[in-house]
Parts: C-alpha cells; sequence; structure tokens
C-alpha cells in the first residue's frame, strides 16, 4: 500500500482521468492502448471514489448526531 508521500493528490488524479477520458473519447488510441488506458482510468476512478467517501465520512462526523454543526479545525481527528 503507497504511503501518504506516494499517493497523489485528488485534484491530479482527477486530472489524469480526464485526460484519459479524453484521449479515449477522441478515438485516435490503438486498441490495445484503450484498454490499457481504461484499466488505469477504472483504477483511478476507485482511488477517487473512495477519497470522496472518506471525505464523506469525515463531513458526517463534524456534523453532530443531533444536526447541530462543529467548527472543523485540522486538529480535529477522526482517529
Amino acid at each position: 500500500m503507497p504511503t501518504k508521500k506516494e499517493e497523489k493528490k485528488f485534484e491530479e488524479n482527477l486530472a489524469e482521468l480526464e485526460t484519459i477520458v479524453r484521449k479515449l473519447e477522441s478515438g485516435d488510441v490503438a486498441l490495445e492502448d484503450a484498454i490499457a488506458e481504461f484499466q488505469k482510468g477504472m483504477k483511478l476512478s476507485e482511488s477517487l471514489k473512495k477519497t470522496l467517501n472518506e471525505a464523506e465520512e469525515t463531513l458526517v462526523k463534524i456534523v453532530g448526531k443531533d444536526d447541530s454543526e462543529s467548527e472543523f479545525s485540522p486538529e480535529q481527528k477522526s482517529y
């Protein structure tokens, strides 16, 4: 499993996925390359979904069960 330093930022992964989608939509890719790009895109998509789900879980924890909102500070950890 990659460390935090090795993991790309969400925005970088999203930009890379968008590039792959544009490349595949253009139709100017050999079949073998298209399959490889598609697989890479699927992995990026799963990583992005995981990041978004984790962010959502964090936000849900910040908003109290009684729908009260608490101020979020970077020092707060949800571990």
